[in-house]
């Protein structure tokens, strides 16, 4: 067993450990931002459900008339409750 300086770092010695820490920060960062991405990208649409980017209830409305989800008749009358 080799005593280099004041602690016992094994055969990587002390730079050995950091240059395995900086690495293992740096890929676990990597994939945490892929993760992130990746999550942003296919979860665009589903905002308006997570009380996401969609504020009011109008703009909600719109978007569903605009979709197609409700009929005309329906988004009329909606429009006119929330007013």
């Amino acid at each position: 067993m080799m005593f280099n300086g004041w602690c016992n770092f094994g055969q990587w010695g002390l730079y050995g450990w950091i240059g395995l820490a900086v690495n293992l920060v740096f890929w676990i960062g990597l994939i945490l931002l892929v993760v992130w991405a990746v999550r942003k990208i296919f979860t665009g649409s589903k905002a308006i459900e997570a009380g996401g980017s969609l504020s009011n209830a109008r703009e909600i409305l719109d978007l569903r008339y605009a979709r197609g989800e409700i009929s005309r008749e329906q988004y009329e009358q909606m429009k006119a409750d929330i007013r």
